[in-house]
């Protein structure tokens, strides 16, 4: 039943969320930067709230937090149709961040919380397959429908998320599990605690860069593809394609490279999304372009997607899984909310290919950190 939640929701999400910066841009007339901006408005509410709202599941349980999140998402959603200028495009950003901030740590928690240990990596990828099935289903018809208005695909996102508060107060009744808190701790302690942890500072130093290029893909290929002359429709096949290769892979791929647990390939998996962001900016060509690099960064998605949270999960002590998740969360939106704000002020003087190129380099970098440093992590956690 969770996992059908998180269906409904993303599909409820993507199909309006892909397709918002370039409303926002060609439709309200608002600049890209400033679009960013807001972006990263949302992501930062979000994230600064995720481990507070993660260490409070910590402490009262799951199902209201979740509850509480789709109502207010169904509410919010839509009201992107009211932006006029800049300050209603931020106020609603920050309304969109507050939403997400509880639904995105507490939801994975439960997750774990259900999940045999030894099992997790292919319950989160059996997850990620579901949300990649709903993402496809969202954004591929998505794009036609924006090219037809935004109103109809503004009700369609609410109704969505009113589906899924209805699936949580259906199918989450009776106790939930739920592992004891450490004794004494506090909430402050709690929702800090990840980030005074050296393992986890050192792990979300250099694994940003897989939200990073999330972000890059999710928010910046479809401005990238538009400013080249593609159309929705096409943007919204190709990324549509990438959620079809990863709900194919994923769960077949988690359960085989589980038993080494999710450090050992976080590198590897860093070096695929290196070269999927190399083809954006150096291939000929917006349309091949976009798809080949959509199609290489989804070899990437399939193993991070399920390895990250696993790897937070097991840095992660008894009774801080919600506030780890939530710390997680806090790096994730920052790096999301970054990506167009960064490749939009490098486009600007170095071009779309200079930004690809870029964040490519970068990744690359992190890639040669995640494998040297891989035994270190393992040992650890062993440690621990």
């Amino acid at each position: 039943m969770v996992v059908a939640a998180n269906f409904l929701a993303v599909a409820a999400r993507m199909s309006l969320v892909t397709f918002l910066g370039i409303y926002f841009v060609q439709k309200a007339g608002i600049d890209i930067a400033t679009v960013g901006l807001a972006f990263l408005c949302e992501n930062l509410a979000r994230g600064l709230l995720a481990p507070m709202f993660g260490a409070l599941s910590d402490r009262i349980g799951r199902r209201a937090l979740l509850l509480a999140s789709a109502i207010l998402t169904a509410a919010v959603l839509p009201c992107f149709l009211l932006v006029r200028d800049p300050v209603t495009l931020v106020l609603w950003s920050l309304a969109l961040g507050t939403t997400g901030a509880i639904n995105m740590p507490v939801s994975s928690a439960l997750l774990l919380d259900l999940a045999p240990a030894e099992r997790r990596q292919s319950v989160l990828a059996l997850n990620y397959t579901v949300m990649s099935v709903a993402y496809t289903l969202g954004v591929m018809p998505a794009g036609y429908v924006a090219e037809r208005g935004y109103g109809l695909l503004a009700a369609m996102s609410a109704a969505g998320y009113i589906l899924v508060a209805a699936l949580y107060a259906i199918a989450l009744r009776g106790s939930l599990p739920r592992e004891k808190r450490p004794a004494g701790s506090g909430m402050v302690r709690d929702t800090l605690a990840a980030f005074l942890d050296r393992r986890f500072a050192l792990f979300a130093a250099i694994a940003f860069v897989f939200p990073l290029s999330m972000g890059m893909v999710v928010t910046v290929s479809p401005l990238f593809g538009a400013d080249r002359g593609l159309g929705e429709g096409y943007i919204g096949l190709v990324l549509g394609g990438n959620s079809i290769l990863v709900a194919a892979l994923a769960l077949p791929v988690a359960s085989r490279i589980e038993p080494m647990g999710p450090f050992r390939v976080l590198g590897a998996a860093a070096a695929i999304v290196a070269l999927a962001h190399a083809c954006y900016g150096l291939i000929p060509g917006a349309a091949a372009a976009l798809l080949v690099g959509t199609v290489v960064f989804s070899f990437g998605e399939v193993v991070f997607s399920s390895a990250v949270p696993t790897a937070v999960a097991r840095l992660a002590p008894e009774g801080r899984r919600g506030a780890y998740q939530g710390s997680w969360t806090l790096i994730a939106s920052l790096s999301m909310g970054s990506a167009l704000v960064v490749s939009g002020l490098i486009s600007k003087s170095a071009g779309w290919q200079g930004a690809w190129v870029t964040l490519a380099a970068v990744v690359a970098f992190a890639a040669v950190l995640l494998f040297l440093l891989r035994e270190r992590f393992l040992r650890s956690v062993r440690g621990t």
